[in-house]
């Protein structure tokens, strides 16, 4: 228990207390995170092809993570555009061209290549394949070293958190309405109501979240919650284009822990530049409470 905490919190905080200020430095940084993300998704590949009984757990994995993502991400939806009525944010925006939808579509479907590659090596009897858990521990303690350092870089101080009610608020709407998701989800797939919860608030951090619930609760429910934060990645880039215009609350909302990296470009160039400050913030709050809430819910609960 107490080294499932660990793994998730130190590094982390370790990582935040490095500030790189050479821009060289900051880019390696950004490229050693996207190398780790495919080392782990290869890993969660091979251990899913270890399994027993693999097309039965197949079809569980599927089903499961349909019902999932609907009950997390529609709560999302239900409360952000509940929130975006009663309380409307009209920003001065100046409305550019949004980025290709469907190419950052292709871009963040390129980590499922990672994934099958894994699968496929997994079939192969090598004997290096007991050795997954171990590497699996040091590259998650790697990366999240790097994503403090990352974290630390974007220069968001405490008050810069604290002032920004905007960002602030869809942090708390999307953790609460995600909570109540996995609570129904564990209803319906008949899980243990801190497992499902757990499951749930991944907030779209994929890499991250499938290995922490890899290592709490095995490769099926990993994966579960690993394709689960893919859906909500993928959808908020597909409604993003229609939501920033009249619902920018909602449009921020569900891009979750993203919304500070992948869907930032997206948000910034549809909401005008006043987005920028509170998509930082949600993605800092929400990738910095994910692994904390996540291994409480696994491990006290």
């Amino acid at each position: 228990m107490w080294f499932g905490i660990l793994i998730a919190l130190v590094p982390l905080f370790i990582g935040y207390s490095i500030k790189l200020k050479n821009a060289v430095w900051i880019v390696r940084v950004n490229k050693s995170l996207s190398y780790l993300v495919y080392a782990i998704l290869f890993l969660m590949g091979n251990e899913l092809a270890q399994l027993n009984d693999l097309l039965n757990n197949l079809q569980t994995i599927l089903s499961s993570t349909i019902i999932l993502f609907i009950c997390s991400f529609g709560f999302n939806m239900i409360f952000l555009l509940i929130l975006d009525r009663i309380y409307p944010w009209r920003n001065q925006a100046n409305h550019h061209e949004l980025p290709a939808r469907w190419k950052m579509i292709l871009e963040s479907l390129t980590i499922f290549f990672a994934l099958i590659i894994g699968f496929v090596c997994g079939l192969l009897p090598l004997a290096i394949w007991q050795y997954n858990q171990i590497i699996s521990e040091v590259i998650l303690v790697i990366l999240l070293i790097l994503v403090g350092i990352q974290l630390r870089s974007n220069n968001i101080t405490v008050k810069q958190i604290v002032i920004n009610q905007v960002g602030i608020t869809t942090t708390l709407i999307v953790i609460l309405s995600t909570l109540l998701g996995g609570w129904l989800a564990a209803y319906l797939l008949k899980l243990p109501v801190n497992t499902s919860m757990a499951m749930s608030a991944g907030f779209g951090w994929y890499s991250l979240s499938g290995i922490l619930m890899t290592e709490a609760q095995g490769a099926v429910v990993g994966s579960i919650t690993f394709l689960s934060d893919i859906l909500r990645e993928l959808c908020a880039i597909m409604l993003i284009p229609s939501l920033i215009r009249r619902y920018k609350l909602t449009a921020l909302g569900i891009c979750g822990a993203t919304s500070m990296d992948f869907t930032l470009p997206m948000l910034q160039k549809g909401g005008g530049i006043m987005m920028v400050p509170p998509a930082i913030v949600q993605g800092f709050l929400l990738t910095l409470i994910m692994p904390i809430l996540m291994t409480l819910l696994n491990y006290y609960f």
